[in-house]
């Protein structure tokens, strides 16, 4: 009741605002974040917010201030939670305005700290709030890192890059798994439809991320003999960590999006790099007897 009273007075404030441009964003974001209710934000809201951004860079403006204003200022675990779904559905979907509105707020801090302690579920829910906050973080550090969002597709890209790109883009994407996998343990929650909808979309998010670890693993395993020593126990750890975190993501997806093809891969991947860096740890102790013996003849 409390909650809905809240939103009731937001909305009342809201109409009497003198701009109604920004009135009617704000009605809209308050409208598909309500309190009092744990099921998420409809298909049809989630579409007249994206369709706001895609309006007029204006519109991206004012209705991403509005969404990071709700995120920032409440204290409900399930209105910060439907605020992150929103913009994730803005990152996937909306203009690239609107995407790019959220750059200066890639930083959640409140949501990162988030607590709820109204009861013991509101408890737990503020753990998939902060794990849901520091994906969406990851979200949008992606085009910096590859070069484009997630949902493109620069294969072209990959072919041109060079062997160390491909080494940090690989240990990003692996640090991208592991936020997935690094899941609450309250699972137990994916019986609510808010929460199970929010995994349903990193779950969607994840098969993309797979897509692009196969494309960098495949490239990087044909110039494998290119590779120095340090470059391919880089690789190696990497691929090491990305199947560290396989079973707790499995545990979140309930064994969805596994991609099999991909982890015999990571698989074959693995055992060819540790046997070529044997042959190099040999090849190299091998040139350090025969220098010590050259160094012995010379002194005798």
């Amino acid at each position: 009741m409390l909650g809905n009273l809240k939103d009731k007075g937001s909305l009342i404030k809201t109409a009497l605002s003198t701009n109604s441009h920004k009135s009617s964003v704000r009605s809209v974001i308050l409208r598909a974040t309500t309190h009092g209710s744990s099921s998420p934000p409809s298909e049809h809201q989630i579409a007249a917010i994206v369709s706001i951004g895609l309006e007029s860079h204006a519109g991206a403006c004012c209705c991403i201030q509005a969404l990071m204003d709700r995120l920032n200022s409440t204290s409900d675990a399930f209105v910060a939670l439907k605020c992150l779904y929103t913009i994730h559905n803005i990152i996937g979907k909306g203009s690239f305005g609107s995407t790019d509105q959220l750059s200066p707020y890639k930083c959640f801090h409140n949501s990162l700290m988030f607590r709820d302690h109204w009861d013991q579920e509101a408890w737990q829910m503020s753990e998939w709030v902060r794990w849901y906050a520091a994906i969406l973080e990851q979200n949008l550090a992606v085009p910096k890192v590859l070069g484009y969002h997630l949902y493109s597709i620069k294969k072209d890209k990959i072919l041109s890059s060079l062997n160390s790109d491909l080494l940090k883009e690989i240990a990003f994407l692996v640090g991208v798994a592991c936020q997935v996998g690094n899941r609450p343990d309250s699972l137990h929650l994916q019986r609510n439809s808010l929460v199970y909808e929010v995994v349903r979309l990193v779950g969607e998010e994840y098969r993309l991320v797979q897509r692009e670890m196969g494309s960098r693993v495949a490239e990087l395993g044909a110039r494998m003999t290119s590779l120095s020593l340090s470059e391919c126990t880089e690789f190696l750890n990497s691929l090491n960590r990305f199947e560290d975190c396989k079973e707790r993501i499995c545990s979140l997806l309930v064994n969805r999006n596994t991609n099999a093809d991909l982890w015999d891969l990571v698989r074959e991947s693995k055992a060819k790099l540790v046997a070529m860096i044997k042959d190099e740890e040999n090849v190299g102790k091998l040139t350090l007897v025969v220098k010590l013996q050259r160094g012995r003849s010379r002194v005798r």
